[in-house]
């Protein structure tokens, strides 16, 4: 199983990864040469407080081995051909190494963040996804650019913006997913799968894996071809006494996705419907403070990780084996101890 993690490694409070506070672009060269000298297999950064194509740029220039992944980059606010352009260059200033990918984002943030119109996701991610490989279809095999579908009409690119083939192979393209529509949209077109943290093993191994070899019989491909990766919630801290200071948070967490639609079909598959019902009605009068009593134990350890750093490897390793190629994970990384017990789990969960 390969490893993969999010930067940056500063410290985690109260104890849960987190993957969504600013990176310190002064120190970005330095963390993503890190990330690879600890042994990763992989550096991902969200599309949150920072552009992540410009951070995996600047990794491009420090590290030699690793992929460097948008996990994820918003599809819609930018045209399938800035897409291809970005990923075409960094895919070559990585020598190869760079993977595209994508999420949607949900309806509010597509009109009043972004200021565009909404559409269906899955159908207009399709669109999307095939756009972007049509236009480096035209320029790796020197062949004109004629794409149509619903969102997208591609006709027009004169010699003067089209950047040639690339020695590499093209970039793969992972999507995020939470549903199975999306997992068979990966199947048909893309190189991955990335379900959202608070996809459990269940979920992932009865809804989205089927919903992926669906979508590659749709189009005559291999299953096997397309990846998936996990990115879990994961509790944890130098001791077992410790890990009773972090519950909290991730029962916080794991409060609001219960209560949001788009998160429902895995609290449903589980049987925790009317938990997440209750807890809608909660969110909706704005009394956050009551809702994470509501998440159960049963819901944590299904959902998060939850181990101290003696077991943990072995914890995420046993989560994920048999079914996902990629997994997301790191600990705190304060001192040289740390950095060495960090690349001691990440060698054990290769090994699995």
């Amino acid at each position: 199983m390969q490893v993969e993690t999010h930067l940056p490694f500063g410290k985690v409070d109260p104890g849960i990864r987190e993957t969504e506070r600013p990176v310190d672009m002064a120190r970005f060269h330095l963390d993503a040469a890190r990330v690879e000298e600890l042994g990763f297999d992989g550096l991902v950064l969200t599309e949150t407080k920072e552009d992540p194509f410009v951070a995996m740029a600047m990794a491009a220039t420090t590290t030699g081995r690793i992929d460097l992944t948008t996990a994820v980059a918003i599809a819609f606010p930018r045209s399938p051909t800035v897409t291809a352009m970005t990923a075409w260059t960094l895919q070559r200033a990585s020598g190869g190494r760079f993977v595209l990918g994508l999420g949607t984002q949900v309806k509010g943030h597509i009109e009043r963040r972004y200021g565009m119109p909404w559409h269906p996701p899955g159908p207009w991610l399709e669109d999307y996804v095939r756009a972007v490989q049509a236009v480096w279809t035209c320029w790796q095999e020197r062949s004109p650019l004629e794409f149509h579908s619903e969102h997208y009409d591609l006709t027009l690119m004169n010699p003067l913006f089209d950047p040639g083939p690339i020695e590499h192979r093209r970039p793969p393209i992972h999507l995020a997913s939470v549903n199975a529509f999306m997992s068979r949209l990966a199947g048909r077109h893309a190189d991955g799968v990335r379900p959202h943290p608070i996809c459990t093993r269940r979920y992932i191994s009865e809804v989205l894996v089927p919903a992926v070899a669906a979508g590659a019989d749709d189009a005559g491909r291999d299953p096997g071809e397309v990846a998936m990766v996990a990115s879990p919630l994961i509790v944890t801290a130098p001791t077992e006494a410790g890990l009773a200071d972090k519950i909290s948070t991730v029962r916080s967490r794991i409060s609001f996705y219960a209560s949001t639609r788009t998160y429902r079909a895995v609290f449903d598959l589980h049987g925790w419907g009317d938990i997440g019902d209750h807890l809608s009605s909660l969110s909706r009068q704005q009394r956050w403070d009551e809702m994470e009593r509501h998440v159960t134990d049963e819901m944590v350890h299904e959902i998060a990780v939850v181990a101290p750093y003696d077991s943990l490897a072995d914890a995420v390793a046993s989560r994920y084996e048999g079914l996902c190629d990629r997994v997301e994970f790191s600990i705190p990384v304060e001192t040289p101890d740390d950095a060495a017990l960090l690349a001691g789990m990440v060698a054990e969960i290769q090994a699995r």
